[in-house]
């Protein structure tokens, strides 16, 4: 027969069993032992106590019979079993406690009895004191409940604190320059109202308006003054005032005039260019503002609207202080002396005579004082407009994040 000679299908597999070998010397303890050997066993091993050596010696029968009635042999020492268990559970439980007690003495020398003592001495041996006999292990998670001392708790949220309210340096910049541009914006804005041939018939058509001495009827004044109002805004060149005539085939402005009129004309395209220009980058510093800073453009416009409100007021106080002052003064700026002067006779005066400027400047303060009230009653910083309640939630949650941050560094 070969390891590869299959195996009979009614073959008997032989009984393995080593509980029934009485002559395997690893059962020497499964084996009833005699009165004489018991006897020896239990001189041998007594302990010094008393006590101790009966309760031994009725141990070791109680074993045997025990051993005994499983293997199914009759047992001697049955009445002695059941005296000895009560035995042999205070016993082990006085070796738990560390109290000396003998040794169970059952085949002293063999493999299962050192095994047996072992185990009995042990537990109690590496059993910590007041504590259960689980084993426990710290969490690897307890680092985190470890936190940093106050003074650098402090310090890392003053430092955080500083640099939420360090802002940007250019956000500022955008919104100082909106501030600035925004009176000199509605100033254009309010001169361009009334540099248009609609201001120019409200003018001529409301009742109190001065009429014209020399014979200029009201159709005569709204169209010789459209041309001049269309010269200011128009890229023609001096002919296009120069060439006119009135009805008796004169010219209708002198030399002067229309020189005059070139300057104006200068000072006044400018003035729209520079105006285009500054609104240009007003909607530029307004669009970085918006992505860039929460509620810049409202600060900017605040501001600005403030500043607008105290040049016009002061402007306005010096103009009715003194009309004619100031009205001179102004020329004074943009125009070379002796080249503003006219007569009475002169079409520029009979087109546009004082009252005619005076009720300009109040059109032009007006629209500005009422766009700039307006903006400032839209911009006033009230405290949904500021976010208080938004920020409030902001700087707590930025607290909690510290915390959490502090305690994450600690680990």
């Amino acid at each position: 027969m070969t390891e590869k000679t299959p195996t009979p299908p009614n073959r008997q597999d032989p009984h393995l069993d080593p509980a029934d070998d009485t002559d395997e010397p690893a059962f020497d303890w499964m084996k009833p032992a005699a009165a004489g050997a018991g006897s020896a066993a239990t001189a041998k091993g007594a302990a010094p106590a008393g006590k101790a050596a009966p309760d031994a010696a009725k141990d070791q029968p109680a074993a045997s019979a025990g051993t005994s009635a499983r293997q199914g042999e009759p047992s001697q020492g049955g009445t002695a079993q059941t005296a000895a268990s009560p035995n042999a559970t205070s016993q082990a439980a006085t070796s738990r406690t560390g109290t000396p007690q003998a040794s169970a003495p059952t085949q002293a020398g063999s493999r299962a009895d050192r095994k047996a003592a072992e185990a009995a001495v042990e537990p109690a041996a590496s059993e910590p004191q007041g504590r259960g006999t689980h084993f426990r292990e710290p969490l690897p998670t307890s680092a985190l409940q470890v936190r940093p001392p106050q003074d650098e708790v402090e310090r890392r949220n003053a430092e955080r604190e500083h640099a939420a309210n360090t802002k940007p340096v250019l956000p500022r910049v955008m919104q100082v320059l909106l501030a600035a541009f925004y009176p000199v914006i509605l100033l254009v804005l309010a001169v361009r109202a009334v540099t248009s041939p609609l201001f120019l018939w409200v003018e001529y058509n409301r009742p109190g308006f001065p009429g014209d001495g020399y014979g200029f009827s009201t159709d005569d004044r709204m169209t010789y003054g459209s041309y001049a109002v269309d010269y200011l805004s128009n890229w023609s060149g001096p002919r296009y005032l120069g060439e006119l005539v009135n009805r008796s085939g004169d010219p209708l402005f002198q030399e002067g005039e229309v020189s005059h009129m070139a300057d104006v004309k200068l000072v006044i395209l400018s003035a729209f260019a520079g105006g285009t220009l500054l609104i240009l980058l007003a909607i530029v510093a307004m669009i970085y503002l918006r992505r860039r800073s929460t509620g810049g453009i409202r600060r900017g416009l605040f501001a600005g609207s403030i500043v607008t409100l105290v040049i016009i007021l002061g402007l306005g106080t010096l103009a009715a202080l003194g009309w004619q002052q100031f009205f001179t003064e102004f020329h004074r700026i943009f125009f070379a002396s002796g080249t503003w002067t006219f007569a009475l006779e002169d079409t520029l005066i009979r087109l546009f005579p004082g009252q005619f400027w005076v009720d300009a400047g109040i059109v032009i303060g007006a629209l500005v004082l009422i766009a700039s009230v307006v903006t400032l009653v839209l911009t006033w910083p009230t405290r949904k407009r500021r976010g208080i309640a938004k920020d409030g939630n902001a700087k707590d949650g930025a607290a909690k994040d510290g915390t959490a941050e502090d305690e994450a560094a600690a680990v």
